[in-house]
């Protein structure tokens, strides 16, 4: 018995010292403290578990770092992110529901010195509330190192910040060489009824600097100051640059006289990137920075004696694709004027005769491939011109334009997808990438401007032997199971975007191989060649827009409205009401309200339902409203709580269709009648 109770008592002797020695690193590691944007000491006991990000730029920080999964809330600003679906959408960043933030429990919230109901809210509650703001992109790295601190992520934290310093000091050099004791005067336009721009406390002005441009000094305080025309002359901006909305300033503006009359506008050197660049130094500062310069600099980044790396692959990773006749695959990492490109290179062991719609039927082809193109190189590359981008690519690869036959895309190489499709010994590879959001097309209404070159680009191989027929057919097979992909997910036209779903956009292009094996006459679609290709290239479309611009046929109902160009806050300005007035009610807290409304399940059906019926209404496919418009005052009144009579029309723009354009009346007036009572 004596031995059993002294090997009991050392059993639990051994376990209370691995007990102590799995609590003891936990408690050196946290018991840390941080300081916030505003100077706020916070104790960090443990690492947060239900984490609100109300701040956009930290939570981009957050999904960089691999910090997601602590993330249970965002801003339908977010939604986009990878990692992101799933998560909870409390509200914009100016309005959240404090309902719906109080529902996930929090134990941190993100939050801006703007959030002041937030604030009090919470002050007394176990919740951390870390106050986030970006004074300089020096305080910037400060804040992604606090971040990865908070959330064990140092390491990676450190490689972004590195990451940043490196392209920003890379660009330093650039501007040396290519324009030493030269600099342009460049403005960041901002408003809409105004002419604004950041002032000299904004870390946008230091954008500028660091991509060898001169910012205004104004000498007004603020992060945003107003410019009046006698000042816009007297800067004479030679290059102006805004995101999204910022075009209606220059619609409104750069037809007027002195604001027409600076150089950039003469010149049309006017630029619009992604409001998550332009608008906040966070994850991908020194990428903005690169592609801010190359547009400022553009003549000079494309002259050849300013480059100072050499065009050359720098790294080689393989992919598989399983097919007797190909050699090898594998994504190369090139510089090509001075920026990193990537190349999908698939190499075959005996010539192959292609049918591209890049380049037409071509025979003797060893090599085909997929090259991106990364933005900063976009304007040097439309100034040196097609074939110089071609010899580049060729240059830096080690290929021959003679056997070699490529497609050229804006979409990155890292969002490449590869889906594979059987039946029996018959097999399809498809290789495609995908961007969707810039310049979407629907073919037969939208309008031709330019050519360039494509941004869905699909590759298609077989372990058969396609014969002439039967390639070119099966571009019409690939070509409509993209065309189907898009419309599942219901992408927009980027030009017609309220009344038109996407074919696809104006740059696309498809190449078929011929391949080794059976032969092959038809891959149209009776066929089951064409049946592998269409799923095949429906599956890597889909991934391939979901890789690159996050799109999942379930995203949240505010994304699918900013993509129709649709914004609850701007539609809520524009509302024009005498109860608005008498009630005192704020069009702030009109919009306030819709979108938390737009939060609940039930309304937003109602809207995505609307989406839908709204696209068969202007195709002529239904022609009578009266039972819907019915509907929409059942609607109305049970956001009211209380009976509605008349749909009030309150969102009055012309170009909205009529379908939408109802619908969200009954969902304004719902609301309004509801404030109206409270």
């Amino acid at each position: 018995m004596r031995p059993q109770k002294s090997q009991g008592i050392k059993n639990l002797f051994l376990i209370a010292i691995a007990a102590f020695c799995l609590v003891l690193p936990q408690s050196r590691a946290w018991g840390f403290e941080i300081t916030d944007s505003l100077g706020n000491r916070l104790s960090i006991e443990h690492q947060p578990q239900r984490l609100v990000s109300l701040v956009p730029t930290a939570t981009e920080i957050l999904f960089e770092l691999g910090a997601e999964e602590s993330v249970l809330g965002l801003t339908f600003h977010d939604a986009t992110l990878r990692g992101a679906d799933g998560k909870t959408v409390v509200g914009g960043f100016f309005q959240p529901s404090i309902e719906k933030i109080k529902a996930l429990n929090p134990d941190m919230i993100i939050l801006s010195s703007l959030h002041q109901e937030v604030k009090e809210t919470f002050k007394d509650s176990p919740c951390k509330l870390f106050v986030y703001g970006t004074k300089s992109i020096e305080h910037s790295y400060e804040n992604i190192l606090t971040l990865g601190r908070i959330f064990q992520k140092e390491e990676a934290a450190q490689t972004l910040v590195q990451k940043n310093r490196a392209q920003i000091e890379h660009i330093g050099k650039k501007l040396a060489k290519a324009v030493p004791g030269k600099r342009k005067r460049v403005i960041r336009l901002m408003g809409r009824d105004q002419i604004m721009t950041p002032g000299n406390e904004s870390f946008q002005n230091e954008l500028i600097r660091l991509a060898g441009g001169i910012p205004p000094d104004f000498g007004k305080p603020g992060s945003v100051v107003p410019v009046t025309r006698e000042e816009w002359t007297r800067f004479n901006p030679q290059v102006i640059y805004g995101c999204g909305g910022d075009e209606k300033a220059a619609d409104l503006f750069f037809s007027q006289e002195g604001w027409k009359d600076v150089e950039a506008v003469k010149k049309g050197r006017i630029y619009y990137f992604p409001c998550e660049l332009t608008c906040r130094a966070a994850s991908h500062t020194g990428y903005f920075i690169s592609w801010l310069s190359s547009m400022i600099y553009t003549r000079e980044f494309a002259a050849p004696e300013n480059e100072i790396l050499p065009t050359q692959i720098n790294f080689s990773g393989n992919i598989n694709i399983d097919l007797d006749y190909v050699k090898s695959a594998k994504v190369n990492r090139s510089f090509i004027l001075d920026f990193e490109n990537k190349t999908l290179m698939i190499d075959f062991k005996t010539p192959q005769t292609i049918v591209s719609s890049l380049e037409g039927e071509r025979s003797g082809i060893l090599t085909v491939g997929n090259h991106y193109s990364p933005p900063p190189t976009w304007g040097p590359g439309h100034f040196q011109g097609i074939e110089s981008i071609r010899s580049g690519i060729l240059k830096a690869n080690k290929k021959k334009k003679s056997s070699t036959a490529f497609l050229i895309t804006g979409a990155d190489m890292d969002n490449l997808s590869l889906k594979e499709k059987r039946f029996k010994e018959m097999k399809v590879v498809v290789a495609a990438t995908a961007g969707v959001m810039s310049n979407a097309v629907r073919m037969s209404k939208d309008i031709g401007k330019h050519y360039e070159p494509g941004t869905i680009n699909i590759i298609v191989l077989t372990n058969m032997k396609l014969s002439r027929r039967a390639m070119t057919r099966g571009i019409i097979s690939a070509t409509e199971a993209k065309t189907a992909a898009l419309e599942d997910l219901d992408i927009r036209s980027t030009y017609t975007p309220l009344e038109n779903r996407a074919t696809g956009t104006g740059t696309d292009n498809i190449l078929m191989v011929q391949g080794e094996g059976e032969t092959i006459e038809n891959a149209g679609g009776h066929s089951k060649m064409g049946e592998l290709i269409a799923r095949a290239v429906y599956d890597a479309v889909r991934e391939a827009i979901l890789n690159q611009n996050k799109i999942t046929a379930r995203r949240h109902v505010f994304q699918r409205l900013k993509e129709r160009k649709l914004s609850i806050h701007s539609l809520a300005s524009n509302v024009t009401c005498e109860c608005m007035n008498i009630q005192s009610i704020e069009k702030s807290s009109l919009s306030g309200e819709v979108e938390h409304l737009l939060l609940e399940p039930r309304y937003s059906a109602f809207i995505e339902s609307a989406f839908v019926l709204s696209d068969q209404y202007e195709k002529g496919l239904i022609r009578d409203l009266s039972l819907y418009e019915e509907y929409c005052l059942v609607v109305a009144s049970q956001i009211a709580g209380r009976p509605v009579e008349l749909i009030e029309d309150l969102v009055t723009a012309e170009d909205i269709p009529r379908v939408m354009r109802t619908s969200l009346n009954a969902v304004f007036t719902g609301v309004l009648e509801r404030l109206r009572h409270e």
